[in-house]
């Protein structure tokens, strides 16, 4: 069956057919360049998606990437990046192998059903043309005929006339002969016209037509069988790739997999064990034998006990080490800004107003807080201070310390052996020189060797260095923790003071001061503690002296009892903040409100 045969006479159902389908194959085109376009965004937002949660260079959370949760998300990230590219790749083909040879072969297809279609178009006008000749030739034949019959009566009547001359019969019979041989000639071309017809429509319905509806049945065909292809890319395109997705797919599963929770503690451990012990029992104080405190060293504080510049300000030797606390270096309770954290002192005995305060002590007292909260707020910003960087990684715990050390044994290890395969690499390469003199100049290793044996010597003192400070940290490691009298030392990892005031300065096992450098990151937990602990400081010469003017409780830590009209020494001015340090005789230290007391430094 075919179009030709069973369809000679649906010239336009066919014509409708064909530009139907060509509109179905630009509507699968299009179609598809819409999915490559939703592959591409999907593929762009999964790039952005693990670019914006994969850890930046140096951050905390790529420091934590040596536990196996923080890993597995790294590599689930990885792997989510490797899906977004095979959609990227399916978008890719779809757009090669169907948009554009699709579009490419759909226009072939257009220029070749235009061409039939010409030719269709072309075989009926002549059909057409043909067909108004016959017309035209039957018209004139009919009319002629007319004119024939019409003579030959007229001619038949005039002969019947006995009143014609024989003239007249001779003339009518003339015109009537000539008529009727116009009227052949007429039907003898409408028989021609007829025939030439006749053969054309025949070759027309029978064999142009057919052949054109055939060759647009072809095309058709073919253009079905090209769009199923498509239809089948469109699929195939996604299943090339689904293995590689599927291995993605079981890359994070691998991941979710390699997830130890047990290696995770290990590592924890491992990364942040300092290696002291825990602090031991508070020594009883006895109180009744004289011994003037500013606060009690084994008091942890109360919720509702304002806090003293002395803590604030990091100050606190003898505070004992609290493992929850909550208190934040950058952000001191209101209750510690100012000396106005605690209730002024009563006035004086006869009931007037304190000369500091004025006739309105609210004014004052907001004065004061303006005037004090500005420079305290500054200085909070040096509160945070990190332990001393040094060479022998002092600053460190016991257990970290022996770590580093270990750790850069093995890098200097390293390093010196390069340095001797490098060296026995130019040794070889001199003796072949010496061998060969065409090869090379041995004199010309001489600089290489010279400046190789120099790195080797290097390295060596480094690493006879550093093997005597981690011996030195395995026998010291854990002598160190059972200082009482200095709980810092545990924690702030700085320089500390003897109890005659002479300050011990990190040091290097050839007895020389180590230099300050870049404080360790991984060990920022110990920075939380400096405010709490801080090494010991030598007793500073007084720079004045102070009369007190009102009574100072001293309820705050850090802070100092007072009473009205006692004299004390002046340690450290008021930087500020509205406290100054003073010493009593006994030397017992402490902070007071400068408001409180009248001052007098030396010239």
């Amino acid at each position: 069956m075919d179009w030709g045969t069973d369809l000679w006479d649906q010239y336009d159902i066919i014509d409708k057919h064909t530009q139907s389908g060509l509109e179905l194959v630009e509507k699968y085109v299009k179609f598809v360049k819409e999915r490559t376009e939703i592959e591409q965004n999907y593929a762009k937002q999964l790039r952005n998606l693990t670019k914006k949660y994969n850890p930046k260079r140096g951050c905390k959370e790529e420091q934590e990437c040596r536990f196996s949760n923080h890993q597995s998300f790294l590599d689930i990230l990885n792997e989510m990046n490797d899906y977004a590219g095979q959609r990227e790749l399916i978008a890719e083909n779809m757009m090669m192998n169907i948009c554009i040879e699709i579009t490419k072969y759909l226009q072939e297809l257009k220029m070749e059903r235009k061409t039939h279609l010409s030719e269709a178009k072309k075989a009926q006008q002549s059909l057409e043309s043909t067909y108004k000749q016959l017309d035209s030739s039957k018209k004139r034949f009919e009319r002629e005929w007319r004119e024939a019959d019409k003579a030959a009566q007229y001619a038949e009547k005039t002969d019947q006339d006995i009143n014609a001359t024989k003239a007249d019969v001779e003339k009518a019979k003339q015109q009537a002969n000539m008529r009727t041989h116009i009227a052949e000639e007429c039907k003898n071309d409408y028989a021609a016209q007829l025939q030439k017809y006749n053969k054309e429509q025949s070759q027309f319905y029978f064999s142009d037509m057919p052949l054109i509806f055939n060759k647009l049945q072809d095309m058709d065909e073919r253009r079905v069988r090209k769009l199923a292809q498509g239809y089948v890319l469109f699929s195939d395109t996604e299943r090339h790739v689904m293995p590689i997705i599927g291995k993605c797919l079981e890359g994070v599963t691998k991941a979710g997999t390699n997830v130890n929770e047990r290696n995770d503690s290990i590592a924890l451990i491992e990364q942040y064990k300092s290696g002291f012990e825990r602090p031991g029992d508070l020594d009883f104080e006895d109180y009744s034998q004289g011994i003037n405190r500013a606060s009690s060293d084994s008091s942890l504080g109360t919720l509702g006990t304002p806090k003293g510049p002395l803590e604030l300000l990091g100050k606190n030797r003898s505070k004992p080490f609290w493992l929850f606390s909550k208190k934040s270096k950058l952000s001191p309770s209101p209750s510690s800004l100012t000396p106005l954290s605690t209730p002024p002192a009563p006035s004086p005995a006869n009931g007037t107003p304190s000369p500091k305060f004025g006739r309105d002590p609210l004014s004052y007292c907001l004065k004061e807080i303006n005037k004090t909260v500005k420079p305290r707020i500054s200085s909070f910003r040096t509160l945070g201070r990190m332990p001393t960087v040094t060479e022998d990684f002092g600053h460190l715990p016991p257990e970290q310390r022996r770590k580093r050390l270990q750790q850069k044994l093995d890098d200097i290890g390293k390093e010196l052996q390069k340095e001797v395969d490098q060296s026995e690499a130019l040794e070889k390469m001199k003796d072949v020189y010496e061998k060969n003199p065409q090869m090379g100049d041995p004199a010309s290793l001489s600089p290489q060797i010279n400046q190789t044996a120099q790195n080797m010597e290097r390295l060596r003192g480094e690493l006879n260095k550093y093997e005597s400070w981690l011996t030195e940290a395995g026998r010291r490691g854990d002598s160190m923790l059972r200082r009482d009298t200095l709980p810092e030392d545990a924690l702030s990892y700085r320089s500390h003071s003897n109890n005659n005031g002479s300050t011990h300065e990190p040091y290097s096992p050839d007895g020389t001061h180590s230099e300050e450098g870049t404080p360790d990151p991984s060990q920022a937990i110990y920075a939380e503690f400096d405010d709490d602990f801080e090494e010991e400081e030598e007793l500073v010469a007084p720079i004045g002296q102070c009369t007190a003017m009102y009574n100072f409780p001293g309820a705050s830590e850090g802070t100092i009892t007072m009473q009205e009209g006692e004299v004390l020494s002046v340690v450290e001015e008021d930087k500020g903040d509205g406290w100054t340090r003073v010493r009593r005789a006994n030397g017992n230290e402490g902070y007071i409100p400068t408001s409180y007391v009248s001052i007098s430094l030396s010239k």
